[in-house]
């Protein structure tokens, strides 16, 4: 675990940056000079865009992360797997467009009644989608190679630095909102951008079609797990867009507005799981690649326990202060703190339940996870049909949250009765009680008539210290005390040699 403490610590580190900008950008400055209609539009473009790219990447992606470990060979140019890869989400980008374009009509006209402002730009849903596209695929073969700092540092600082800009500029009459959302579609080529050079930097930038030497036998079994994969990682992202198309198609843009807003206050929380996620599921593909099942079980069962400590402790400090969090919004945004507290709940076992998907789909038996991907959009999809029109946005998050619990159980038994492999252990069960239990504790300490920023400090403070200091004092998550104990010994041996 020593590589991915190191990595995931500084991807975290600067992830955090990232979301210190973001949250600037969406919690702050959109909701400054963007009516809740104008945050509507682009969110939903960017929606749209995010699910575009995935329809185009024919699962290529997933490709990389499961088959590239058995081409890697630098000398070799690892016989043009790159090449392929980007020729293959050609194909896919094509395709796609097409349709996109030749559906416009059909589209359009779902968003005509409840959300037009859409309609103005609908085009640039597609650079957007395939400027993200071509990031995914130079981030996960990046990620193949053992290098993620440059990645993070690309998507969540310099593209939020950049939409910092635009809004800048938007703010101060230099562009109208039509040129902002053109040029927030186009920013997206920028962290692509900055990945190549940086693959061409490392000596790692290998495209060339001419080069590629896989054989016949080999392509066709990475287009058929592909073709599954494809499948898989729709559903995954059709969880997140669903809610956001459907709130447009029967709300509109305001309530679409405020969702997506505490969407993006609830991917706070998930930022250090993130950053594991992506430094550990590499090593997946290798333990699979050694037959290593212990290492395999060990990896599993220490990201699950290091995702719910730093999961359940960030949402603790957040539930206990959500009045405060939301006083600063506008009114019309009250609704949403029921929207986090559901949400969140379905991200909570999501990133509790860590690494079981990536274990799934990079074995032999990744065919069976497209039931579980058909069944978590069929189940989306009908309960937002249900509950949208009944309880509005607090029905999405709640159908989004039931999905993603009864995704991960059912893949979780598949990987328990499949390879016995489970993240489980008993302490775990002591953490969450130990979390149910501070915030009982913590919203209960009177505060008179303390002011509210003395509010948010005391309870801050008491919750961190009740929740992570009693995990640090009996050990219950030897990584997580591992990881204070190295970043204790780094700052003193920082300060010594100054």
């Amino acid at each position: 675990m020593g590589l991915v403490q190191k990595d995931a610590l500084r991807t975290t580190i600067i992830s955090s940056f990232g979301l210190i900008l973001g949250y600037l950008n969406k919690g702050l400055f959109f909701l400054l000079i963007f009516s809740t209609e104008q945050i509507g539009v682009v969110n939903l473009v960017f929606s749209l865009g995010v699910l575009f790219a995935q329809f185009s990447n024919f699962g290529s992606v997933y490709s990389i992360w499961k088959f590239f470990p058995f081409f890697k060979n630098k000398e070799n140019k690892h016989h043009g797997f790159l090449s392929f890869s980007l020729l293959t989400i050609l194909v896919g980008v094509s395709l796609v467009a097409s349709l996109f374009l030749l559906f416009r009509s059909n589209i359009e006209a779902v968003y005509q009644s409840k959300s037009p402002m859409f309609l103005d730009f609908y085009l640039w849903v597609i650079p957007l989608g395939i400027g993200y596209l071509l990031y995914l695929v130079f981030e996960v073969y990046l990620r193949s190679l053992f290098k993620n700092i440059i990645s993070v540092l690309a998507m969540d600082v310099v593209l939020r630095l950049v939409v910092s800009l635009l809004l800048f500029f938007f703010w101060s009459g230099l562009i109208d909102f039509k040129d902002f959302v053109v040029a927030h579609s186009l920013v997206f080529f920028v962290p692509p951008l900055i990945l190549i050079f940086y693959l061409k930097y490392l000596g790692e930038l290998f495209i060339d079609p001419r080069k590629i030497n896989i054989s016949k036998r080999f392509k066709k079994i990475i287009f058929h797990y592909s073709a599954f994969n494809y499948m898989n990682t729709l559903g995954r992202v059709l969880v997140n867009a669903l809610d956001v198309i459907m709130i447009a198609q029967f709300i509109g843009l305001k309530a679409t507005g405020v969702y997506t807003t505490v969407v993006f206050l609830t991917s706070a929380i998930q930022v250090p799981y993130k950053s594991l996620i992506r430094v550990s599921s590499p090593l997946i593909s290798e333990h699979w690649k050694n037959r290593d099942f212990s290492g395999m079980k060990l990896l599993y069962r220490q990201v699950s326990s290091v995702s719910l400590v730093i999961g359940l402790g960030l949402f603790i400090c957040a539930w206990v202060n959500i009045d405060f969090l939301f006083s600063f919004l506008k009114p019309e945004f009250s609704e949403g703190i029921w929207v986090f507290f559901f949400l969140m709940m379905g991200r909570l076992l999501d990133m509790y339940f860590g690494l079981n998907g990536h274990i799934f789909t990079s074995s032999k038996k990744y065919r069976y996870d497209l039931i579980f991907t058909l069944s978590l959009i069929g189940i989306v999809y009908f309960l937002n049909l249900y509950l949208i029109p009944i309880y509005g946005i607090i029905g999405a998050a709640i159908s989004t949250s039931i999905a993603l619990v009864l995704y991960n159980l059912g893949r979780l038994l598949f990987v328990y009765f499949a390879f016995s492999i489970h993240p489980f252990t008993w302490k775990q069960s002591l953490i969450i009680v130990l979390g149910v239990f501070c915030i009982i504790i913590v919203v209960n300490i009177p505060m008179y008539d303390l002011g509210i920023w003395i509010q948010f400090i005391v309870r801050t403070i008491t919750s961190s210290f009740f929740f992570f200091g009693t995990i640090l004092v009996f050990n219950l998550e030897p990584e997580i005390k591992s990881y204070v104990i190295k970043g204790l010994r780094y700052i003193s041996s920082s300060l010594r040699s100054r």
